[in-house]
């Protein structure tokens, strides 16, 4: 007699090596069917961005390859959760789904209404620990970075990592679409060609991105608020489609250095676990400020503003040379990320949730927790944030991280004859370029705007 096969769910742990749930199907001793599903249409679901489509169809390409090699392949659906499981359940016979834990609050709540119904087993696939996992002295969630990182740290080292199986179990795979069906990538135009240059989608892309920074683990913490050198990691897309296991990268970095610098690197790792941690416990991160305060903040409507920040048409070079970076790549340092986001919320006094938004279209790393954790964290409404009174002063970040202008120059032609200098305030010159704007706002106006503004809800904030 046939035996019943199990699905085994990909969802964003798009790999075969130290990928738990594949391993939890395979121990069945039953068939596996691997799916995935693209949903785009639940309520509440944050569909993939256009960056993130374009690495999406890479990604199921290249897992489907590997699968392939190893006598499987990968089952393609489009359409809600909730229909396409019972669905697939129903056309193969399977017994139960294998998948890794969804922290998102719209799967949480689809998974959850499903599980009455089917049996779902959920493994730790995308980080290093649960997020009911970490908890303080009285039983309730962190929300002070620090202390939780040390929580963490002091937990017994992740998992040790396992290797790809040779084999899965075969089965009778059921129709699936193709990746051509879905149209993930661009077409008219082709805006990708800058994402293509910058990245390999892909587990093989992990591991290759991985063993290229690793000679530079001991380094990091000099080298990673220096937009102009490659003194980060580049791993965020990877670990956001799970293409590798924070735990595999955790160990390979702590084989390849020790001190400062890998304290800085796995700090990075579990600022990914805390706002994990965050969305888990507070399922409105993405859309409301974690402080109620912030509810009432005077925020400005301004369009043309928003747009011009968007195509890094501002007039403040850093800002606009990693708006830039952000468009043509689909990433962007994290130095310049602060900035460009501070930019936004308090020179400009325009919602994070805006910024939120237009990096979840752009970046191939858009995760929902750590995104909007971020932006929260810069506009001073989220858990452990900066105060909103803190301001960044975009020419002096400039000055402090680029001193040779060699971030702007790079992405910022219309500068490249400008000297050093002059290159993060371009229209303190006699002769300003005239091919660039002017900044479109006076930064010292925009900072008492934004500090007045909070005025309004101060007694509230305290």
């Amino acid at each position: 007699m046939t035996q019943k096969p199990v699905l085994l769910w990909f969802r964003r742990d798009l790999r075969l090596a130290d990928q738990p749930a594949l391993d939890a199907a395979i121990a069945t001793g039953r068939p596996v069917i691997p799916v995935y599903i693209l949903d785009e249409l639940t309520p509440g679901a944050w569909a993939p961005g256009g960056a993130q489509r374009w690495w999406l169809h890479h990604s199921l390409a290249s897992l489907d390859a590997d699968l392939r090699a190893r006598g499987s392949g990968l089952v393609l659906r489009r359409g809600p959760i909730a229909t396409e499981l019972p669905r697939l359940m129903a056309e193969t016979g399977a017994v139960e789904i294998h998948a890794g834990l969804a922290i998102e609050p719209w799967a949480r709540r689809v998974i959850d209404g499903l599980a009455r119904q089917i049996p779902i087993r959920s493994q730790m696939t995308s980080l290093l620990f649960h997020p009911e996992e970490i908890r303080t002295g009285g039983g309730t969630p962190y929300g002070v970075f620090t202390p939780f990182s040390r929580a963490c740290l002091a937990r017994t080292t992740p998992r040790t990592t396992l290797p790809a199986p040779d084999t899965i179990p075969p089965a009778t795979l059921p129709r699936s679409d193709t990746l051509a069906e879905w149209a993930l990538l661009p077409t008219a135009p082709d805006w990708a060609a800058g994402l293509r240059k910058t990245h390999t989608p892909g587990e093989a892309g992990a591991r290759a991105r991985l063993n290229a920074f690793l000679p530079h683990v001991a380094a990091y913490h000099e080298a990673r608020d220096i937009p102009g050198t490659a003194g980060t990691s580049m791993l965020s897309p990877h670990l956001a489609h799970g293409e590798i296991s924070p735990a595999a990268v955790w160990e390979a970095a702590g084989r390849a250095a020790a001190g400062c610098g890998l304290e800085v690197f796995r700090a990075e790792l579990l600022w990914r676990e805390f706002s994990a941690h965050l969305l888990w416990h507070a399922p409105g991160l993405p859309e409301t400020p974690l402080k109620p305060a912030y509810a009432a903040f005077p925020w400005r409507k301004d369009d043309r503003a928003l747009k011009a920040w968007q195509r890094g048409r501002t007039g403040i070079p850093i800002v606009d040379a990693g708006m830039r970076q952000l468009y043509a790549t689909g990433w962007m340092h994290n130095r310049v990320r602060m900035i460009t986001a501070s930019f936004l919320i308090k020179h400009l006094l325009l919602p994070w949730q805006s910024g939120e938004a237009w990096f979840w279209d752009t970046l191939v790393d858009a995760e929902l927790a750590a995104n909007a954790a971020s932006w929260q964290w810069v506009a001073g409404s989220g858990a452990d944030a900066a105060p909103f009174f803190r301001v960044f002063n975009p020419s002096l970040q400039g000055q402090k991280f680029d001193p040779d202008g060699t971030y702007v120059k790079a992405w910022v032609p219309e500068l490249i004859n400008i000297p050093a200098k002059h290159i993060h305030a371009p229209w303190e010159m006699p002769y300003p370029p005239r091919n660039y704007p002017a900044p479109i706002v006076d930064l010292a106006f925009g900072r008492k705007r934004a500090l007045d503004a909070l005025q309004t809800i101060t007694k509230s904030v305290a």
